[in-house]
């Protein structure tokens, strides 16, 4: 028997059990539209996030007071920095100062270092008052460091004093009336001109080092909270660490025992996010599967029926010369129809959901961007539905082909 013939069989099985075909399909589509809905939704996502990731900037290094022995936020590399020991108590309080700057001013591979304080300040504008974050930088070295971007104005200068960057949301919904370029903010009871709006949406305030130390509480000149140094080369990431650390570890007179300070890379958790987003798509991943393999169950429920509704045709076939790769290729054309049609109709659901998705959990940060439907996610769903039919349909296929061509005859 021909191929040709063997396909029209079997696309005749399926037409004369339309019910039960179309509830098998059903399976499919759903385990389909599952996988290109999550795929998509997936791909969406790391391009989100690889776009945020992409100005975390990879070589730049934080360093903090105090140590943290197993927390998952800070990069402790081997060597020196290895984890082995933890900080010992002490009354003294933990701090970064004036030598550990001169000693990373030390280590060739560093390009630049921005020395931060942070505080809470109040801060008030055309009469409306409120509490907002402050962070004191390297005016100097701060707009060759840092990765935010300017939306209007200008970032700090080294000459500059009483001017401040403002966040975007600060300066557009903070107070009562939007803050502009040039506008003064009073922050604790001096004013300050603001340079620049920040393409985000925080409220911080960041301003030079100097004048942060007078408007911030309990602050002390040279006495920092982080230093961020910018590496000249980002592949040379973890050895520029270890020197860091054990340059560090001479100028503070510690050991691995009393470490009381903690070296952190933006690299790292860039790795982090993108190994929990894939986690978070595999596991996704695997919940589509059930619903496929629930479909693959549909389709040999279906086919084991149909050979036992065909016995006698079978029969027939096989008394008029029909071979048993015959009755083999009839029944996986059949089952391989019934993915071939489950697909296709899943993959067009499949794309009309995930268009859907950015509204439905359009409160999620990481998708407030768009899905992605490849052409690779649309082969490869494709190819799993066809797949499945042919694996599910193989062994009642076999089943069917095995028959003697008396007994199906005689079969009732």
């Amino acid at each position: 028997m021909k191929i040709n013939k063997c396909f029209k069989h079997a696309f005749n099985m399926v037409l004369h059990s339309k019910l039960r075909s179309w509830l098998t399909i059903l399976g499919i589509v759903i385990g389909v539209a599952a996988v290109i809905a999550i795929v998509s939704m997936g791909e969406g996502m790391q391009q989100t996030m690889n776009a945020q990731l992409s100005g975390l900037g990879g070589d730049i290094v934080t360093i903090s007071p105090g140590f943290s022995r197993g927390g998952g936020m800070f990069l402790m590399r081997g060597g020196a920095g290895g984890t082995s020991g933890g900080a010992q108590a002490t009354d003294k309080e933990i701090v970064l100062g004036r030598s550990d700057l001169q000693a990373l001013k030390g280590i060739p591979e560093i390009a630049l270092i921005d020395t931060n304080i942070r505080g809470n300040v109040d801060v008030s504008y055309l009469g409306k008052k409120g509490k907002v974050s402050v962070t004191g930088v390297d005016q100097k070295v701060w707009s060759q460091i840092t990765t935010l971007t300017i939306k209007t104005g200008r970032m700090l200068d080294s000459a500059d004093q009483n001017v401040i960057v403002i966040g975007g949301r600060l300066a557009s919904s903070y107070f009562d009336k939007p803050v502009g370029i040039n506008k003064m903010i009073t922050i604790e009871g001096s004013a300050f001109r603001v340079v620049g709006i920040l393409d985000d949406q925080s409220t911080n305030i960041y301003m030079p080092i100097q004048m942060a130390y007078q408007v911030i509480d309990d602050k002390t000149n040279d006495v920092y909270d982080s230093l961020v140094v910018k590496i000249k080369n980002e592949d040379q990431l973890d050895e520029v660490i270890v020197k860091i650390d054990s340059k560090l570890m001479i100028a503070r007179h510690v050991t691995l025992k009393n470490k009381d300070f903690s070296i952190s890379s933006r690299k790292e958790m860039q790795q982090t996010r993108a190994d929990t987003m894939s986690a978070i798509n595999t596991f996704l991943l695997a919940i589509a599967a059930v619903s496929l393999i629930v479909g693959s169950v549909g389709i040999a429920n279906t086919m084991f029926t149909s050979v036992l509704e065909k016995t006698k045709e079978i029969g027939i076939m096989k008394a008029i010369g029909a071979r048993n790769n015959d009755i083999l290729l009839i029944f996986l054309f059949n089952a391989a129809f019934i993915g071939l049609v489950g697909g296709i109709i899943g993959i067009i659901l499949g794309t009309i959901l995930s268009g859907l998705l950015p509204s439905l959990v359009g409160n999620l940060p990481i998708m407030r961007g768009t899905t992605i439907v490849s052409m690779n996610s649309i082969i490869m769903a494709l190819s799993v539905s066809v797949s499945v039919g042919i694996l599910a349909g193989i062994i009642p296929a076999y089943q069917a082909s095995k028959l003697k061509p008396v007994d199906a005859l005689r079969y009732e």
